[in-house]
């Protein structure tokens, strides 16, 4: 969430910071009258509680009962103004609070202009495309020939978009997300291990709500929601707390399986396991001084390439331009990985820096040393890599001409001596 002295103050920095997300404006002179409205509200109010307070104690000092009836009956018009008007301030600041929950964050300048996704700059690209002797085999065709990925029971458990890995299949999905974590506690995260199920005050608080609020999977019995992202868990780890300056920087990584409403176009993406309503990932998540944040993005962003970059794949960095910009981010850099078999690039990583938007949301403050004022922290987040893509790529690219695929050396640790899946 944005400042509103910031939005008061300077609203033609957040119109034009819309303006590049190629969103809409308006809600600026919106959030603008709501402000003025309440502030009227509240100095009206203020002003008849400092005379309600002024004349009650010339009451208690008036010896007359008739003239002193006159004004308790005048003081009673008055408590009913107050009322009211705190019945019409209570609305507004509803109303505004909500609005600005709208409000998505300023990009950064480091980050460029661009309508879309079409428009993210190619920042590197790290490794050589394989070449086969071989047509190379997509996954949804390697995996069921292999008896490691079943689409069928899947579909027959739970609907389309979900399917079973088996075997040697469920075992390099497990032994990726055990990969993934070691490397990051090296890297100095610690690990947590959160409710895959929170509050809407959690989810909230990260920025998921109201914008997102179609694709989350929710309990509306017990009013819970199901995690898109170990990112909400961990930004409700410190909701509502006042951090010691010597414990920051605090970096986490935690492994979820993330549930998301995916709504996608008819033709797009429907074979395989590229995108579904359920998958697992593994984040990074760091808590700094707002001073320290450009460095912990860089850090975050160097941990998150080595993770790819160990396990021998093809990648590139993109830097997202203002269009394709994350509601909260203010800066974002992906990594994706070629997969030879759908022949394509596909998103496995996520870096982004969301300054003190999150940190206002959730109000997660700290204490600055040698001052009396406290301070929003900066949040950032990181997916350590998101399954199944990174499955797909280590299929696809590790495959042989019978059909098998070789277990990235890297992975061998956590699969039990298995060296090829065959």
């Amino acid at each position: 969430m944005l400042d509103i002295r910031l939005i008061r103050e300077n609203p033609d920095l957040v119109r034009d910071a819309l303006k590049k997300r190629q969103a809409d404006t308006e809600i600026v002179d919106k959030i603008l009258t709501l402000d003025e409205n309440r502030r009227e509200i509240l100095g009206e109010v203020e002003k008849l509680k400092a005379e309600r307070n002024a004349v009650s104690k010339e009451i208690g000092r008036m010896k007359d009962a008739e003239s002193r009836q006159e004004k308790i009956a005048a003081m009673r018009t008055v408590g009913d103004q107050i009322k009211s008007l705190d019945d019409d301030l209570r609305d507004v600041d509803a109303e505004l609070t909500s609005t600005m929950a709208t409000l998505p964050n300023i990009p950064s300048d480091a980050t460029p202009y661009g309508v879309d996704e079409s428009e993210n700059v190619v920042i590197k690209t790290v490794g050589k495309i394989p070449e086969f002797d071989f047509n190379p085999q997509a996954h949804w065709d390697l995996g069921p020939a292999l008896d490691i990925i079943d689409f069928e029971r899947g579909v027959k458990m739970t609907g389309s978009r979900f399917y079973v890995l088996s075997g040697a299949g469920a075992r390099l999905q497990r032994a990726l997300i055990a990969y993934m974590l070691d490397l990051h506690i090296k890297q100095g995260y610690t690990e947590k291990y959160t409710p895959f199920m929170v509050k809407k005050e959690t989810v909230y608080g990260a920025g998921q709500l109201p914008k997102f609020a179609d694709n989350l999977y929710k309990d509306h019995e017990e009013d819970l929601y199901m995690v898109p992202t170990a990112e909400v868990p961990l930004t409700g780890y410190h909701a509502g707390e006042i951090l010691e300056d010597a414990d920051l920087p605090k970096a986490y990584t935690a492994y979820t399986p993330c549930f998301r409403r995916e709504k996608m176009s008819a033709g797009r993406d429907v074979r395989g396991i590229k995108r579904g309503h359920q998958f697992d990932k593994v984040e990074m998540y760091m808590f700094v001084k707002p001073e320290d944040s450009d460095a912990a993005f860089e850090k975050m962003m160097a941990d998150a390439e080595e993770t790819v970059a160990l396990l021998g794949l093809p990648y590139r960095i993109l830097q997202l331009c203002t269009g394709d910009l994350g509601f909260g981010a203010t800066m974002t850099y992906d990594i994706e990985v070629w997969a030879a078999g759908c022949n394509e690039w596909l998103e496995v990583s996520s870096v982004s820096n969301v300054t003190d938007f999150q940190a206002r949301r959730a109000n997660i403050r700290y204490k600055p040393e040698g001052s009396k004022k406290n301070k929003f922290v900066h949040t950032l987040n990181g997916s350590g890599m998101g399954l199944p893509r990174v499955l797909i790529a280590v299929m696809e690219n590790y495959q042989q001409e019978d059909g098998s695929i070789i277990i990235p050396e890297v992975l061998r640790p956590w699969m039990g001596g298995v060296k090829v899946i065959k």
